[in-house]
């Protein structure tokens, strides 16, 4: 850490960092290499590195000045989907659905500051004693959260949640058993007949892996619109309008909510809205946008159950200060939504499609539905990988009435609960 604390400041002396975004990435590192060869050679003949050592040395020079430091190996790993720094002494990682911890450190806060720093001014945020906490994203698309001191009582904290460059496809959630392919044609089916989903989850369940792979369905010939507090969703369709919130500033002014954005796209001429998460009053207008002709939208919500989103958005319509009924609340969610799709990260770190179900009206004051298919844990296998089944309940759907006036057609006995797979 001393030594390359020491090399990259007299790399400041010699260069003008602010001008090396400007140059080619490709040209800059030899001429990079050759720099900090010459300090080597010229502060630090005395230093004893084999060639193995020196190559690491150039590798992490090159990090810090370029990329984001020690971070930089791990954004690089395909297989790492979670970097959690607690502080500057650990950074653990997620690999396949576990955590680990790493060798990789930080010198001390200051580092890692200067690192968080990095990432939150490149899209325009910025963090400090008076905004202690921000929302960012790398230039991949991947998710930041920062914490620093006041609130962060041992140091600065930093979340990266990783998006994959090359997004997940339908096939390959059939691969992972996320779900069946039965499965994949039925929501195949229900984006194409323009029903509105509701994707629910907890925390890393999938929700938005499982959202991109559902509008890759959506004709290209429609019109989207996004709309995300942290731009993550990785739309392939070329008819996009991709709409980002945006934080208050020093002065406490200028901030845009997802409501403002979601109200805005109403004006845009929109096909289909979707909505990355709903966590606020943006559920009310986005519900309007449903019940008022923009059927087909698509959006995730954190609940542990389909029931428990159902309840969340009748909360979330309440945080909107509307002095509504509490059955014309429900009324108003069954009309606009049509089927809650739940997601679950289960103890061996997998993500499955627990269950489908169709909203099919009201009885009393209370919302029915009827589930579709669920999946079922049987238990767990020596290898510790979660043994389960995936069934359907026998249950004709209403929305195939939309099915057959789409003009699209599902094998006839998919929806027989002798069909159960196991996986």
């Amino acid at each position: 850490f001393d030594l390359k604390s020491r090399i990259h400041d007299r790399l400041i002396d010699l260069l003008d960092l602010s001008k090396l975004d400007r140059v080619d990435p490709v040209l800059l590192k030899p001429e990079l290499h050759k720099v900090v060869d010459k300090i080597l050679r010229e502060d630090f003949q005395s230093l004893p590195l084999n060639a193995f050592e020196k190559e690491r040395l150039y590798a992490e020079i090159m990090d810090e000045v370029l990329g984001f430091g020690p971070l930089e190996p791990l954004l690089q790993d395909p297989t790492v989907s979670d970097i959690l720094v607690n502080t500057n002494k650990r950074i653990y990682v997620e690999r396949f659905g576990k955590l680990e911890n790493t060798a990789a450190r930080f010198k001390d806060d200051a580092h890692l500051r200067r690192i968080i720093d990095k990432i939150v001014t490149t899209v325009g945020r910025r963090i400090d004693e008076s905004s202690p906490m921000v929302d960012a994203r790398l230039m991949d698309g991947s998710r930041v959260n920062a914490v620093i001191p006041p609130l962060a009582l041992d140091g600065p904290i930093l979340s990266i949640r990783r998006f994959s460059v090359d997004p997940l496809e339908l096939d390959d959630l059939i691969q992972f058993r996320t779900m069946i392919p039965q499965i994949g044609e039925l929501l195949q089916g229900i984006v194409k007949s323009r029903l509105n989903v509701l994707i629910s989850g907890g925390t890393g369940s999938g929700k938005t892996t499982v959202l991109n792979v559902l509008s890759r369905f959506i004709p290209a010939e429609e019109r989207i619109v996004t709309i995300e507090d942290s731009a993550e969703l990785q739309l392939k369709q070329r008819h996009v309008v991709r709409l980002e919130t945006r934080p208050a500033n020093i002065e406490e002014k200028g901030e845009v909510t997802q409501r403002d954005l979601v109200i805005n796209s109403l004006r845009m001429r929109p096909d289909r809205i979707i909505v990355g998460e709903v966590r606020g009053q943006e559920a009310f207008d986005m519900l309007q946008a449903m019940n008022t002709g923009h059927d087909g939208s698509l959006t995730t919500i954190h609940a542990n159950s389909p029931r428990d989103a159902l309840m969340r958005l009748e909360t979330m319509v309440a945080m909107a200060n509307f002095d509504i009924p509490s059955e014309f609340l429900r009324r108003f969610i069954s009309s606009a939504i049509d089927v809650v799709l739940h997601l679950a990260r289960l103890t061996d770190g997998s993500r499955k499609v627990m269950s489908l179900q169709e909203i099919t009206g009201m009885e009393g004051n209370t919302i029915t539905t009827q589930e579709i298919f669920s999946f079922h844990q049987k238990g767990i296998d020596p290898e510790g990988k979660v043994r389960g089944r995936f069934i359907f309940g026998g249950v004709r759907p209403k929305f195939m009435e939309r099915f057959k006036a789409a003009g699209i057609r599902l094998s006839p006995d998919l929806f027989d609960p002798s069909n159960s797979i196991e996986v």
